[in-house]
């Protein structure tokens, strides 16, 4: 059963560049959908950028950060997950690369992996990448970071 779901949900990523299965989690490929659900939850974006087969220090985040409990539970209800990834082995449709090609363009994004909060226009809030402590002291990080946002 969960090699058909899998099936499903990886034959939707590749088709349709929705939904990414990344870490356990469910991550949005298609940046307007993740804008789109962040104003109707009224949530921020995290936007990761990623090398994620090829990049040790975004294989990292994902290994102690992304797929673990703490972070999962945080997510889910504070955040509207976006992966823009930019794999060397993996296919992806042509579609999702301009998307992924043309955000990196916009944000200035220089390396992997980047991690961009955002509105749900898009606007930065806050930048980060890869933080050593694990998932805790990264969802503790993330915190600061909403909270200074709001601030402004």
């Amino acid at each position: 059963m969960q090699k058909i779901l899998f099936a499903v949900l990886l034959g939707l990523a590749m088709a349709g560049g929705v939904l990414a299965q990344t870490a356990d989690n469910m991550w949005l490929t298609d940046f307007e959908s993740a804008k789109k659900t962040a104003a109707e939850k009224k949530l921020p974006i995290l936007a990761d950028f990623s090398g994620s087969d090829w990049c040790g220090w975004c294989m990292k985040l994902d290994r102690e950060v992304f797929s673990q409990k703490e972070f999962k539970e945080f997510a889910s209800d504070n955040l509207i997950l976006f992966l823009a990834d930019f794999p060397r082995k993996k296919e992806q449709n042509e579609k999702l690369k301009a998307q992924n090609s043309e955000l990196m363009k916009k944000y200035s994004v220089q390396g992997f992996p980047t991690v961009l909060i955002l509105d749900a226009e898009g606007k930065v809030l806050a930048g980060t990448g890869y933080e050593e402590g694990g998932a805790a002291a990264y969802v503790a990080h993330l915190k600061k970071l909403i909270a200074g946002a709001k601030k402004r």
